[in-house]
C-alpha cells in the first residue's frame, strides 16, 4: 500500500512538472500574428499622402497613422523609420530625417 501511494505521488509530481514545462514553452514561443517592433534606415522612394504610405528604397511600404505629418518627406530624403509589423503590415510609430 505504501509503495502504491508513493508511486501515485511521484506520478502526480511528474505530470505537474510536464504541464508547467508545456505552459512555459507556450509563452516563450513567438505567436503568429503578434506585433514586432523594428527600425530601418533608408531613402524614400515614394510618398502617398492620400493612402498614408511611404515606400522606401528597400521596396517595402510603410503605413502612417492618420495624424502623421508628411512635411519634409519626399523622394530622395534619407530617414530612419521606427515601425511595428503586424499581420504583414509595417505601421510607422516614429520617423526621423537623417541629415
Amino acid at each position: 500500500m505504501h509503495l502504491l501511494l508513493k508511486t501515485i505521488f511521484v506520478g502526480t509530481k511528474m505530470r505537474i512538472l510536464i504541464a508547467m514545462l508545456i505552459g512555459a514553452a507556450f509563452f516563450l514561443l513567438p505567436q503568429p500574428g503578434s506585433a514586432e517592433s523594428a527600425d530601418v534606415e533608408a531613402v524614400i522612394e515614394g510618398v502617398d499622402e492620400n493612402n498614408l504610405t511611404l515606400t522606401l528604397a528597400d521596396g517595402k511600404k510603410y503605413i502612417a497613422p492618420e495624424e502623421f505629418n508628411f512635411e519634409g518627406l519626399k523622394k530622395g530624403v534619407k530617414v530612419v523609420v521606427f515601425y511595428t509589423e503586424s499581420d504583414g503590415k509595417r505601421v510607422i510609430n516614429d520617423l526621423q530625417i537623417v541629415e
